[in-house]
């Protein structure tokens, strides 16, 4: 009951993906790489994951009803902290939250000039809603963010991210709206990057990636793999500060919605 997609089979070759389908090469039996618990590919449907990175790829498995076969491109890095937490290695933990600044692209300018760098700041924790938790994660740069190719002051962050998909949030009480072509990397049960898709269907690249894969709490990602979604909220340097607490960061987000300085757009999850 194992699905190799057509991506993973171009990637493995033929003959590699006949003996996965065969069950010459499968596993008896995987930790999820989504869900952390135990899948059996005799039993219950299981995807593919292939992990390409710079000059190493590493295939995983995971349940289907948590992400489909795919294949997914990471830094090397990344790669290599993958294999070590696989093959049980001991890989450096990160804070669980608010989790470090990493240096990425601002911001996307497809079809323009490279971005420049900028440091952006990310938090986990699960925002209520209605009734019910949904995951999710806070984007906050440490400094103001120019536009691609421009030298004068300002703040462009908020814009370029309307103009990417975001949409401007007005009350945090609403679930934002799903932004096509952009992903929640969770790998090995850690968050590794928030992937933007390529113009005309190419490969996901990572519009911001983590340092170190950072360590979810058991209920962000119970909570992500029931709704297959993560909702990303995004708000310009200043605006919400790392707040250790899941209540003080929905106080921070409704003030930022209140002053208009708040955009979200809600994402699926993608690798594992």
């Amino acid at each position: 009951m194992l699905d190799v997609s057509d991506a993973v089979r171009a990637e493995i070759g033929d003959e590699e993906a006949d003996r996965l389908l065969t069950g010459q090469n499968a596993p008896g039996s995987y930790d999820c790489t989504s869900c952390r618990t135990p899948g059996y590919p005799e039993q219950e449907r299981t995807s593919t994951v292939l992990f390409v990175g710079g000059d190493t790829a590493v295939l995983a498995f995971a349940h289907a009803s948590c992400i489909p076969s795919q294949v997914v491109s990471v830094s090397e890095e990344q790669l290599q902290g993958a294999v070590r937490s696989i093959t049980g290695e001991t890989v450096p933990a990160a804070p669980a939250a608010p989790a470090p600044a990493a240096p990425v692209p601002a911001a996307p300018s497809p079809g323009g000039p490279a971005p420049e760098q900028a440091v952006l700041g990310v938090t986990c924790g699960q925002i209520l809603i209605g009734e019910e938790l949904h995951p999710a994660i806070v984007v906050e740069p440490t400094g103001p963010v120019v536009r691609p190719g421009s030298t004068g002051p300002g703040d462009d962050f908020l814009p370029l991210l309307i103009e990417a998909g975001f949409m401007p949030v007005t009350d945090v009480g609403n679930v934002p709206a799903r932004l096509p072509g952009w992903s929640v990397l969770v790998a090995m049960g850690q968050l590794h990057a928030v992937l933007q898709g390529a113009s005309g269907g190419g490969r996901p690249s990572a519009w911001w990636q983590a340092h170190q894969p950072l360590p979810l709490t058991d209920g962000w990602r119970a909570s992500a793999n029931q709704r297959h979604q993560v909702l990303v909220y995004a708000a310009p340097a200043g605006s919400i500060g790392q707040q250790p607490r899941e209540d003080l960061m929905r106080d921070a987000l409704e003030k930022a919605a209140a002053g208009g300085v708040l955009v979200a757009a809600a994402m699926p999850l993608t690798g594992t």
